[in-house]
Order: structure tokens, then sequence, then C-alpha cells
């Protein structure tokens, strides 16, 4: 309830940002120091809400039970991830929903992009000195030091049982999430007033790329499902259409609530009942899954960043677009479960592709039917994950799949 409360208030704000910055233009430098004292609030926590979530993630993963099936576990949760990044991108690019805007004189100065061979790409993603890229904000590094960090951290753990670390971590996680929570619930007077700044600037052309942004993000989602559909219905000898019919209730839940830990209780429940998975699989790779795969925010952060990219006439090189979608992958390791979740992820991605990260404000508007989309492309994934794992190990019983 309070979620949607939320998106109601933010869908409001820029409703109210966008006709302030229309009617009175002269609002605009008087609202925008206000939209970047939000901005900034949002960003002071993401480096150690990043390093603590993913920590947790893998240092809560039972590694005796994880060894049998965790090997292709991850590698489908990493693969599907990264397709669903660069099919974002491909999307964007081929659809190019950041077009139209037309007064470019008018758009406000951007960082310069910086354009990376490839062997200097995967150089980035190794930090030398994490304090370094902490104090940078390199996410990227963060990430793969963070990886490290946890994998060791349940390794000790495992043979430290009585160590209290773990459970300090995760302590301290939740200390992060409520400060988020704090920042966020300024979240409509922040979108309001970047939007009216925003808007007074660069004037209301700015709508139908949003308009066409949406279109394109649905038709991605939908055609990304269509796919893992066939894969899955193959692979695992399902009839789609049955498939489809026994994930009804985990597809509406997931619409419903634009919450993927509000969904795998009934995922659990009919991954089992229903689909026909043996205990061991679904309630290994689920949990699992809610928080180290997540198609739908990979193709979101990477379909939103071309979209801005294209907003501000900047064309990325190919090797910066395969940059863009490891990084997204990546970020979505560390989805914080808080509202507007969507806008922490941008605020995350947006100023590491050298993009000005107030070009996230006018996405709040949307942010309610994108949470719908990215939800069930996450949550539907997972359950499609868990099926090829459960197939690969011959634990999908066809009896439950058949008689529901």
């Amino acid at each position: 309830m309070k979620k949607n409360a939320m998106i109601i208030q933010i869908s409001l704000a820029l409703v109210f940002g966008i006709l302030v910055g229309t009617f009175l233009p002269m609002s605009g430098p008087l609202l925008k120091p206000i939209g970047e004292v939000f901005l900034r609030l949002m960003q002071m926590t993401i480096p150690i809400l990043i390093l603590g979530q993913i920590v947790q993630a893998l240092g809560s993963i039972d590694l005796k039970e994880l060894a049998s099936i965790g090997t292709r576990t991850l590698l489908i949760f990493g693969i599907s991830s990264l397709l669903a990044a660069l099919w974002g991108v491909l999307l964007a690019v081929l659809f190019a929903p950041g077009t139209g805007m037309e007064q470019t004189d008018r758009l406000s100065p951007i960082i310069e992009v910086q354009e990376l061979s490839l062997q200097e790409t995967f150089l980035q993603f190794v930090p030398d000195n994490i304090f370094d890229s902490l104090t940078q904000g390199s996410i990227i590094q963060i990430i793969v030091f963070a990886i490290f960090f946890g994998l060791a951290l349940n390794h000790y753990t495992q043979k430290q049982p009585e160590s209290q670390l773990f459970q300090l971590i995760i302590d301290f996680n939740e200390v992060i999430i409520k400060v988020i929570n704090y920042v966020m619930r300024l979240a409509p007077i922040g979108i309001f007033a970047l939007v009216s700044s925003s808007i007074s600037q660069l004037g209301t052309q700015v709508i139908l790329p949003m308009v066409k942004y949406l279109l394109v993000y649905t038709l991605a989602t939908l055609l990304f499902l269509l796919v893992w559909l066939i894969i899955v219905s193959i692979y695992g000898r399902l009839h789609p259409l049955k498939l489809i019919i026994n994930m009804k209730n985990i597809s509406i839940m997931a619409l419903a609530t634009t919450s993927s830990a509000i969904t795998l209780p009934i995922e659990l429940e009919e991954s089992q009942y229903k689909l026909g998975l043996s205990k061991r699989i679904s309630h290994l790779v689920l949990p699992l899954g809610m928080s180290l795969n997540s198609n739908g925010s990979a193709m979101h952060m990477a379909l939103t960043v071309i979209t801005i990219a294209q907003m501000y006439q900047i064309d990325f090189k190919w090797t910066t677009m395969i940059y863009l979608a490891i990084m997204a992958t990546f970020i979505s390791l560390a989805n914080a479960v808080v509202p507007g979740a969507g806008l922490v992820s941008l605020a995350i991605i947006v100023p590491q592709m050298g993009l000005p990260i107030e070009s996230i404000a006018i996405f709040g508007g949307v942010e309610w039917l994108v949470g719908m989309l990215r939800t069930i492309l996450n949550v539907n994934s997972d359950v499609y994950s868990a099926i090829l794992v459960a197939k690969s190990v011959d634990e999908i019983d066809y009896e439950v799949f058949e008689q529901t």
C-alpha cells in the first residue's frame, strides 16, 4: 500500500511538474537546486548499498547445496541477464525512443563520454584500490570486490558458525535500506522540482520520447518473454500454453504488486505444486534468483540509458554499448527492494555512462508501468531458470504439471 501511494505521489508530482514547467518557466532556476539536493541524497548511499546487498546475497548461499547445481544456475542467471541487457540496447537502437528533441541548444551540458577499447573496457572492471573505487563511485569495480568478499565471507562463516560478522552485515544493510526509504519519501518533491526545471529548459517535446520509450520497453519485454517461453518449452518438453496457464497466478501477482519479494512465496508454492519442480530446486533457485537474476532490471537500465543518450544527441560506440550491457547486468545484482527502485537503479548507472543524472527525473512518471514490466520479467525469468535447472537434473514431475 505504501509503495502504491508513493507511485501515485510521484505520478502526481510529474503532472504538476510538467504544468509548472510549461506555464511558469521562470520557476525553473528556483526549483533546480531542490531537485539536485534530492539527487545527491539518492547518490550518497549507493556505493555502500551495492556493496552490502551483493555481499549479503552471496554470503547467505549454502555452498554445500549450491555445489551440485550452482554452476548451471549461476550460468543461466548471468547469460539471461546479459542477453536481456543486450536486447534492451538493440531495441533502443532500432526504435530510437529518445529521438524527437529538436531544440538541442537548450539541453544542459553533459559529461564527456569516455570511449574505451575492448581491452580497456574489461580492465575497468577490476579495482586496484577498493577505497578509491568507493570514493570515485566506480560501481562496476565495487561489484567485483563485493563478489569476492561475499564468497570469502560465506567460506569464513561456514568454518566459524559462531561469528556474528554476517549478521552485522545484514543489520547494516537494513539500516542503509531505511536511509534510502527516508530519502525516497522526498521523491515527490524532488521529482516535481526536477521535472519543472527540465520542462522549463527543454520544453514539452520531452514528453513524446517518454511515450515512445514506454512502447519500446513494452515490446522489448514481451518479445524477450516470448523467447524465454519458447526455449523453456522446447528444452523442458512442456506445452507452452499449459505453462502460461500454470504460471498465471505468479504473473498476475508480479504485475499487481510490482515486487519480486512479495511474489516469491507464491512462486515457491506453485513451482512445486503446479509446475512440478522439486522442492530442492525451487527452494534454492527461486530465492537465489530474486537477488542474482534480474532480467527485467538489466533490460530496463540498458534501454533507458540508450534512450537518455538519444535525447542528448550522443552516439555510443559498440564497445561502449557492450560495457553498458555488462554494467547493467552487474548492477542488477544489487536491486534494492524499496519504493521507486527503478529510479535508484538509474541513479547508479546513468552517471557511470557520462550522462546527466537529472535526466532520470522525467522517467519517474512512468515508473509504475515500467515497474510492472520489469517485475514480471524478473519473476518469470526466475521461474524459467528454475525449470531449466530442474530439467537438467531430471527433477520435473510431469504428472503434476499436466494435472492442474
